[in-house]
C-alpha cells in the first residue's frame, strides 16, 4: 500500500466577511500519496486556493486533522509551522512573483540564504535545480530577459531548491501559450515520476488536468472524483 503524503480528516475553514461567516471548506477529507500528482479544479470562489494554503501550512483548518509527511500541522505553534513550511512544501504561483533585479540564478538562492549551508552548497544546489528545469544557459538572464514559460521554470527551480518533498501549484499554467504550458505540465510530471514529488496543482483548464494521476473537484466545500 502507497503511504500518504497528505491526509486530511473532517477539515474545515471559516472566516469573517464583514458580518458574515465564511466557510469555503467543511468536513473536507482528503488522501494523497507520495509521489501522486494531484490536479484540483472547481468554480472560482469554491476554496481551491484555502485548500492549497492549508496544505502549504501557510494557514490553519478552523478544525479537523491535517497530517503531512508524518506531521501533524494542528498541533505546531506559527514559528514551527514556518519552520517545517521551508523544510516540506515548495509553492509554485501563477505570477511567478521574482525579483525583476536579480537574475535567475539569484531568484532561485533566495529561499536558502537562510539555511545552514555554504556558498559553495547553495551554488551546487541552485545550478542543479536550473539544470532540470533546462535554464542551464539562462541562469544569468533576469525576468525581464526571459520569456513567461522560462520565467515560470525559474518559479518551479525555485519551489525545489530546497528539495521538498511537496510541491502546491495555483494555476501555474493560467498565463502562459499552449508550447509553453505543455512544456510546465510535462515537467511537472517528471518530477513525480522520476522525482517522487508529491503535486498538488490548482486549475482551471481540463487539459492541464489532464497531465495529472487524478483529478478532484471541488464543489460547495467537498471534493469530488472526476468523472
Amino acid at each position: 500500500m502507497t503511504t500518504p503524503m497528505i491526509t486530511c480528516r473532517g477539515i474545515s475553514k471559516s472566516y469573517r466577511k464583514g458580518k458574515t461567516l465564511v466557510t469555503p471548506l467543511e468536513k473536507l477529507d482528503l488522501t494523497v500519496a507520495r509521489g501522486e500528482f494531484l490536479a484540483l479544479m472547481g468554480p472560482s470562489g469554491s476554496g481551491k486556493t484555502t485548500l492549497l494554503n492549508l496544505l502549504s501550512g501557510i494557514d490553519s483548518p478552523t478544525e479537523g486533522s491535517l497530517t503531512i509527511a508524518d506531521t501533524e500541522l494542528a498541533g505546531l505553534s506559527r514559528r514551527d509551522l514556518t519552520r517545517w513550511r521551508a523544510r516540506h512544501v515548495g509553492y509554485i504561483f501563477q505570477l511567478y512573483h521574482l525579483v525583476p533585479v536579480l537574475s535567475a540564478f539569484e531568484n532561485v538562492e533566495l529561499p536558502l540564504l537562510l539555511a545552514p549551508l555554504s556558498k559553495n552548497e547553495r551554488h551546487t544546489r541552485v545550478k542543479a535545480v536550473l539544470e532540470l528545469v533546462g535554464l542551464g544557459d539562462r541562469m544569468h538572464h533576469t525576468p525581464g530577459e526571459l520569456s513567461g514559460g522560462q520565467e515560470q521554470r525559474v518559479a518551479i527551480a525555485r519551489a525545489l531548491v530546497a528539495d521538498p518533498p511537496l510541491l502546491v501549484a495555483d494555476e501555474p499554467t493560467g498565463d502562459l501559450d499552449r508550447a509553453s504550458a505543455a512544456h510546465i505540465l510535462s515537467l511537472l510530471k517528471t518530477l513525480a515520476r522520476d522525482h517522487g514529488k508529491t503535486i498538488v496543482m490548482v486549475t482551471h483548464d481540463p487539459r492541464a488536468a489532464e497531465a495529472a494521476d487524478r483529478t478532484l473537484h471541488l464543489e460547495k466545500g467537498q471534493l469530488l472524483e472526476s468523472a
